[in-house]
């Protein structure tokens, strides 16, 4: 098996396009992880509890984990020729993903945060497309980690995409309604002021919530600091730019409120490895 670690909160294992042997598989694992297991083709065995309890995953299935009482280490055993994708990623992480849908997601719902979940399903055919491109990538390295991410986001994004049944206005770390809503207009704030955000002090001023909740809130709600959580939006809308290929460089910089070019520069490069001139080609 391949590990990438993507970041800190996000780790993507997937067998070699070239090995077609059996093997085994075994990576410690957290009890902050959640672990999804796709089995594109082919067949794994999970053992766990010192070979107690065993898990078989066959051909087109995939299979959810998520224990928060107790580390759940990985021990698999891959038959030949099996295609498999696991991905790990934490609570924290996928909470701030899902945060405006988490009631309709079953295992981070509020009735069931602090539950141990296990469930295994038929996997999306819409999903098939996303987990072959991982398998069969053959990019440059110094894109990989830039290419995984966007597809660990457009997977989980198909999986849980869901209808409009449910209030996607809930948060299960905020109570309070009106809270939620506050933190929400800050985070329209910031983004519709995005070449000039506000002071944390008069956004917490215009969105009418102490300075202190603003700061907690907008962490719970979004898994980030208000102004981390601005500069991976910058991030990302500029790597939308670029790709585009509508925009160059300073363009981009002017566009997304950076100082100078050399400031957005060396933000592009320290988050994603690599600089935009070498994005662009």
């Amino acid at each position: 098996m391949i590990i990438e670690n993507i970041d800190k909160e996000i780790t993507l294992c997937y067998t070699s396009k070239i090995d077609d042997n059996s093997g085994n598989f075994f990576l410690d694992v957290d009890l902050k992880y959640i672990q999804f297991h796709f089995c594109i083709d082919g067949n794994a065995s999970f053992s766990y509890n010192n070979d107690s309890y065993k898990l078989n995953l066959d051909s087109n299935k995939f299979l959810t984990l998520y224990n928060p009482s107790k580390n759940i280490p990985i021990n698999c055993k891959i038959s030949p020729k099996t295609k498999l994708v696991s991905l790990l990623i934490s609570i924290n992480k996928f909470h701030s993903l899902f945060s405006d849908s988490a009631s309709s997601i079953s295992f981070i719902s509020d009735d069931n945060l602090n539950k141990k979940y296990y469930k295994e399903d038929s996997i999306p055919n819409k999903t098939l497309t996303v987990l072959n491109q991982i398998l069969n990538e053959n990019l440059n390295k110094n894109i990989q980690k830039i290419y995984f991410n966007g597809k660990v986001l457009e997977l989980l994004s198909i999986l849980y995409n869901t209808s409009n049944e449910f209030d996607l206005d809930q948060c299960p770390f905020l109570a309070d309604d009106k809270n939620i809503a506050k933190i929400k207009r800050a985070k329209e704030i910031i983004l519709q002021s995005i070449d000039n955000p506000p002071g944390l002090n008069e956004l917490a001023t215009k969105v009418e919530i102490p300075l202190k909740n603003l700061k907690t809130g907008f962490k719970q709600v979004y898994g980030n600091t208000v102004y981390g959580f601005l500069s991976e939006y910058k991030m990302t809308k500029a790597s939308q730019m670029l790709s585009s290929k509508n925009y160059n460089v300073n363009e981009v910089s002017q566009h997304l409120g950076y100082s100078s070019a050399s400031h957005f520069i060396n933000a592009f490069k320290k988050r994603f490895g690599i600089t935009p001139k070498k994005y662009l080609n």
